[in-house]
Order: C-alpha cells, then structure tokens, then sequence
C-alpha cells in the first residue's frame, strides 16, 4: 500500500473535514463527533481547544448565553477531529441547559468518543445580570496517575486564573 492510500485507510471515519456541503445542526447532537487514530499513543501531551463564540440558552428563560469553551486533554488511543467538534459545540445554539451542565455534557461526550488519559472542560461565560459563571470539570482515567491528576487540578485549577478576555 503506498502513503496516499494508507494515510486515506487511516482517515476513512473522517467524513466532515474538506466536506463543502456541511450541515450545521441547532439542536444538541453528539453523534456529530468524529475521531481518529492518535498516531502518538505512547507519549503523554496536551491537545488544547478554544471556542470563543459558543452558545447555549438558560433553560428557564430561553435566553442565549455566551462563552468561551477550553477543551484540554492528554489522548491515548483515539483523538477528536476539530471540525466535528466545531459542528458539537455549534448544535448547543439553541440548547437549553445550565452553564454547569453544558460544560459537564461537554466532558462526558467527549469522554464516551476518546477515552482520553485526562481531560478537562472549563467554561467561561459572560455576565447575565452582573454575574458570570465559569464551571470547571475534569476526569482522569481511573487507575492511573491520571487519576490523581485530577483531583490534583481540580482543588487547584482557579489558582492562577487565566486572563479572560471576553467580557
């Protein structure tokens, strides 16, 4: 097999990617996700994401709420596709759930697609009513020093904020 066809074989579960007829959904939609193989599996490093512009509604008053959305995890076997995750985050338009629970639906979905050594979902939402919301979640597989370092990051996540610039 030569390299074109092998790196084609490799991606052939990538359907959105370079896809000129894409379809954004408005209503929440994991099965939008898409992963492919981590070609690094036996070293441990950081893939970071940054939303700027995602939107979910309060679900009690309908009203849009804003973010910015940071996705940070260490993959083991299997790896998110960027754009799938864009086409996710975008299907939250016109959902209608807590600030805590968007973050926490986030992390699990993802979790349920990779099974990722450690990862970690922190919302930062702009103030409605002079308060802003930022929820953090976090998971580390069990069993390993993942594990720890989880609830390591978790007491300590806010320690040295990062500067928010969207509000």
């Amino acid at each position: 097999m030569n390299e074109t066809s092998r790196k084609k074989e490799e991606m052939k579960d990538i359907t959105l990617l370079g896809n000129q007829g894409t379809t954004y959904e408005y209503d929440y939609n994991p099965e939008v996700l898409e992963s492919f193989d981590n070609k690094h599996p036996n070293n441990d490093y950081w893939v970071k994401f940054n939303c700027p512009e995602f939107t979910s509604l309060c679900p009690i008053t309908g009203q849009p709420d804003f973010a910015t959305i940071y996705i940070s995890y260490i993959p083991d076997k299997k790896m998110v596709e960027s754009k799938s995750l864009k086409l996710y985050l975008f299907s939250f338009r016109n959902h209608g759930d807590f600030h805590e629970d968007c973050v926490n639906i986030i992390m699990k979905d993802l979790i349920k697609l990779m099974e990722p050594k450690y990862i970690e979902v922190w919302g930062k939402f702009t103030p409605r009513g002079g308060i802003s919301i930022d929820p953090y979640c976090n998971y580390g597989k069990p069993n390993t020093p993942f594990e720890e370092m989880a609830k390591y990051r978790l007491m300590n996540h806010d320690m040295y904020p990062e500067k928010v610039d969207n509000r």
